[in-house]
């Protein structure tokens, strides 16, 4: 057993895995226009938004990237539908797109047309650009989320994220995180989305494999920020 390097996480640290999220159905231009400023101040990754809100005006001093949702939150659009939504958004300035898989397609499943729908949307977000893909791992079990880890993989994704932050089912776990890395190894990363609400919290996303995070409070998050170091083994 080889140990790998210690990492010790400040809140700077953490807030660059972060996509700072606001996705709430009644929220306006200028409710987007406070989370760009509260992002470039807290130095998070990126913004995430609805496609609905682009094009966004982001400082051109300000390393700060777009990710915009899509198929959201159902995952019950036809690929068809998420394909157009994707190459809009990118059209409009997106660095990112974060798509909704067909949930119950994986728990039928039929793992076969959730590769075809990734690949649809992948086809539509052309490298540099940004594929995650949303499999709602709180609706799934150990077994379907290795299904839909590996078929997000074989369609060509960036990111498996875990969940939408509107199931009832739940949000990310340190569990579903941990198995999703496992799956899809050095092949893709894995975002920790949903009930990510603590600076503890979010270190054992980080230190189970999350590389990003989807967080709306960021701002309380980091505020809460104590020195952590993480040491793990390979």
């Amino acid at each position: 057993m080889i140990s790998a390097p210690t990492i010790t996480l400040s809140a700077a640290i953490v807030a660059n895995h972060i996509d700072h999220t606001l996705l709430k159905p009644e929220a306006t231009a200028a409710d987007v226009t406070a989370l760009i400023a509260e992002a470039i101040r807290l130095g998070t990754y990126s913004v995430c938004v609805s496609p609905s809100m682009l094009p966004l005006t982001i400082p051109a001093d300000a390393d700060l990237k777009v990710a915009v949702v899509c198929g959201f939150p159902s995952g019950k659009h036809h690929s068809v539908i998420k394909a157009a939504e994707a190459a809009l958004a990118i059209e409009q300035g997106a660095d990112e797109i974060d798509m909704v898989i067909d949930i119950g397609a994986v728990k039928a499943g039929r793992f076969g047309e959730v590769q075809a729908d990734i690949a649809a949307v992948r086809a539509s977000v052309p490298a540099p650009k940004v594929l995650k893909v949303i499999i709602e791992s709180a609706a799934l079990t150990d077994a379907e989320i290795v299904g839909a880890c590996q078929a997000s993989v074989a369609a060509g994704a960036d990111f498996v994220k875990t969940s939408t932050g509107f199931h009832p089912a739940g949000g990310a776990t340190v569990h579903a995180v941990r198995l999703m890395k496992r799956t899809v190894g050095d092949r893709a990363q894995v975002k920790a989305s949903g009930g990510v609400r603590t600076f503890e919290e979010a270190a054992a996303m980080i230190e189970a494999g999350a590389t990003r995070l989807g967080v709306s409070g960021s701002a309380s998050l980091l505020s809460g920020a104590t020195p952590t170091v993480l040491a793990g083994t390979y």
